[in-house]
């Protein structure tokens, strides 16, 4: 505490106006996790086992400054294994300064955690230990309804600075640049909302000290589409529509798009009822080899969409078998998913939850069925306090053929994962002036 107020008392005296609001806060988060099956196996071990436990553990501790029209916030975060002897990953997770003038205008500066609507295209995806952040200038105006932002990022290594290239294939943000657009709009006297979104990514092509491919360029890659939501009484729709046009990073042209349908229906305060759709198109044609042999990739044209910078784990499965990990020969078969589930609430402070996964790819295959697998997911979550978590869950999937050979997954096809986390975020701090 005596680091905190000591950085305190090096503001400006004219910071410490009336009406300004210190704030310190701990988040610890521990996660332990059992999985078996599923990941890719060492091919060259025939004794290798794809299985595992561990557990991963996060603390993160946030200070931040509130005065009017001016708002501050650092977050210093450390993300280990339990027992691992490596060097600690120690990191600013944001650290940013916003200005707000009273008609609606704002701006923002700094490293940012970015979340849009329902976080497919752009969410921090905090179920990850170390959610991604962005290095950017947020420019906005929000009121009557509207609500307008403008995103810029340019990212550079420092060992390039005299350089007159622009290499960053090996940089600690997946794009070189990135303009982003995004408006919403909430209907008057209607629950109703509508959103639109314009994404100009800039991804770093050519190879650093290659021999036939070393000169430094950006390919450019746009992201456009919208979401809307639609939330009379006890029911709730969402639907979304996004295509990617452009190159990737190897020059290759793109031409893709994805569809979401999700319904929820609300009868009681203590239980819920959803159903829901996903379709994300695929590359026209997938040659999958067997294990150990040689794959013809054509990648003429990429139709594999990519949910760029989403929340991947909030839908497409728990276990995570898609679009955090890839597939084999570079191919992206696209992904359909048909889920269900629902929700009960038997008291305040604790929630049960079931979803059952339909999975299967967006294209056909050479000489294999597309479906992918069935997967079944429970998850519990009770509040000790208000600042205390405990939430556990239980993935079961019945893969395929499919998809021991698409992700080179070992195992008889049932696939299993669970997992308990506790999360403790108390408030250390908070003094007003």
């Amino acid at each position: 505490m005596k680091y905190l107020l000591s950085l305190l008392m090096l503001l400006p005296i004219s910071c410490l106006a009336q009406d300004t609001l210190f704030t310190a806060d701990l988040q610890m988060m521990s996660r332990g996790e059992i999985r078996n099956g599923g990941m890719t196996s060492d091919v060259d071990d025939p004794n290798s086992e794809d299985r595992s436990a561990f557990i991963l553990d996060r603390e993160r501790l946030v200070l931040g400054f509130q005065r009017d029209w001016l708002e501050a916030r650092t977050s210093f975060q450390h993300v280990g294994t339990w027992g691992h002897e490596g060097a600690a990953n120690v990191s600013v997770y944001e650290a940013w300064a916003k200005l707000n003038a009273r008609n609606g205008l704002f701006a923002q500066i700094g490293r940012l955690a970015l979340k849009y609507d329902d976080e497919r295209i752009i969410g921090s995806d905090d179920w990850v230990m170390v959610p991604m952040t962005h290095d950017a200038l947020k420019l906005g105006y929000e009121g009557h309804g509207h609500k307008l932002h403008g995103i810029f990022a340019y990212n550079q290594n420092m060992r390039a600075i005299n350089s007159p290239g622009s290499y960053y294939a090996n940089g600690s943000r997946p794009y070189k640049t990135m303009h982003t657009v995004w408006y919403h709009y909430d209907v008057p006297k209607l629950p109703l909302g509508v959103s639109l979104l314009f994404m100009n990514i800039g991804m770093q092509a050519g190879v650093e000290g290659g021999i036939y491919d070393n000169t430094p360029r950006t390919e450019w890659q746009l992201v456009y589409g919208g979401y809307i939501k639609y939330a009379p009484k006890r029911f709730t729709f969402e639907g979304s529509y996004y295509r990617q046009a452009g190159h990737d990073e190897y020059a290759a042209k793109l031409d893709t798009w994805m569809a979401t349908a999700k319904a929820e229906w609300t009868p009681h305060d203590t239980w819920s009822l959803r159903a829901g759709y996903d379709f994300l198109s695929g590359d026209d044609y997938v040659a999958v080899v067997n294990k150990g042999g040689l794959g013809m990739p054509r990648h003429e044209v990429n139709k594999g969409f990519n949910p760029v910078y989403g929340s991947h784990h909030k839908f497409y499965g728990a276990m995570d078998f898609f679009f955090l990990s890839t597939y084999v020969n570079g191919f992206t078969p696209g992904l359909r998913n048909a889920y269900i589930g629902g929700t009960y609430r038997p008291m305040k402070n604790l929630s049960m939850s079931a979803s059952y996964h339909y999975l299967a790819t967006g294209t056909k295959l050479a000489e294999l069925d597309r479906t992918l697998g069935h997967e079944i997911e429970i998850e519990a979550a009770y509040s000790l306090a208000k600042d205390i978590r405990l939430s556990a869950g239980y993935s079961f999937m019945t893969g395929t053929e499919t998809m021991e050979r698409l992700k080179r997954a070992s195992g008889d096809g049932k696939l299993r994962w669970a997992w308990m986390s506790l999360i403790v975020s108390p408030r250390l701090f908070s003094h007003k002036l």
